[in-house]
């Protein structure tokens, strides 16, 4: 393949186990000759060990040139340094949308046939909020606040996107989650404009309702009676989490951050350092990332060599990581995938 035909793509490496489960996907990538020129970025603690920034500039303006993103976890202090860089990547980009699939891959766990698909709001809610204290006597920060909001603008968009994927991969219905029961402005205004959305696709896509909390029992409880899930931002990552658990855990769960001039693709999982450098981290999550990127670029047939090859080794030949309930270690599970694609 000639550099005239690739595609340039920012590489991201990230923390952690982020760069031994990354370059096990490019050596995967490369077995099928991805359509891919990496440019290889920093960011999150990797990047504040070069250069003290968790997001280089350098980084930002590759994303600029490339509008394409593969993307491994990054670390995000808790409670106190830099605010997260995802979210700080998604609202510099305008990576509205959020797209988490969750499928059984293995039979024989607590559900089968489990194919539910989260469509999270990536901009807006509690994620943009601003924080402050107030102080009482001699507390400084006696009492914390924090201001979500959402706009009639961003609860259209991210519902239309949501029905838009229902139409053009085949789905049947979609449940508009919220707590509007409660948050009566905030969720509110999404539920109203989810409504307005949902009459534009009568006959062709079904819709339902769920408060937020009964959607978590029923997803628990039946799983199977759902197609895809639109919500908040919030409410989206928590969901997604949830739905992954059913089929396996994050190890096995790919991001998709689309935007109208980029995206981004991810493992939904974190960095992980404890297990870092111990060659036992599971990298099938960005590997599927990998090919949601490749289906992003119109290269379906690359993508289903991926998928058919995961099913064929963790399926078929149980080839497993730990998480997974298996013993292998990150470079014999990439060595046998990197086999079964070719």
């Amino acid at each position: 393949m000639s550099n005239l035909s690739l595609i340039p793509a920012t590489l991201i490496p990230g923390d952690g186990i982020g760069p031994e489960i990354v370059g096990a996907t490019i050596e995967i990538l490369d077995a099928i000759q991805a359509p891919f020129k990496w440019d290889r970025q920093l960011a999150g603690m990797a990047g504040v060990d070069a250069s003290g920034d968790p997001l280089p500039q350098s980084t930002i303006e590759s994303i600029h040139k490339t509008g394409l993103v593969l993307k491994g976890p990054l670390t995000t202090p808790v409670g106190k340094g830099y605010r997260s860089i995802n979210v700080t990547l998604r609202r510099e980009f305008g990576l509205y949308a959020n797209v988490r699939p969750t499928k059984t891959l293995i039979q024989g766990g607590r559900f089968d046939n489990i194919d539910i698909v989260v469509v999270r709001e990536n901009l807006e809610g509690f994620y943009a909020a601003m924080e402050n204290h107030i102080p009482v006597d001699n507390d400084l920060k006696a009492i914390a606040t924090c201001a979500g909001y959402t706009s009639r603008k961003e609860c259209r968009r991210i519902v239309k996107f949501a029905f838009d994927y229902a139409v053009q991969n085949n789905r049947k219905k979609v449940t508009l989650v919220h707590k509007a029961n409660i948050l009566k402005e905030l969720c509110g205004l999404f539920l109203e404009e989810g409504r307005k959305v949902a009459k534009e696709y009568e006959g062709k896509i079904a819709c339902e309702e769920r408060i937020v909390d009964a959607c978590s029992m029923e997803l628990v409880i039946k799983p199977e009676t759902y197609d895809v899930i639109v919500t908040t931002n919030l409410f989206g990552d928590i969901l997604s989490d949830l739905t992954s658990g059913l089929t396996g855990g994050l190890g096995l769960a790919p991001g998709a951050n689309i935007g109208e001039k980029a995206a981004m693709f991810e493992a939904v999982h974190g960095s992980a350092p404890d297990i870092a450098g111990k060659n036992c981290a599971n990298p099938i999550a960005v590997l599927r990332a990998a090919a949601l990127m490749l289906k992003h670029v119109k290269r379906d047939d690359l993508a289903k060599r991926i998928d058919k090859a995961i099913h064929k080794v963790v399926v078929e030949d149980k080839v497993r990581t730990r998480d997974l309930g298996g013993n292998v270690t990150t470079k014999e599970i990439t060595a046998a995938l990197k086999q079964a694609v070719a």
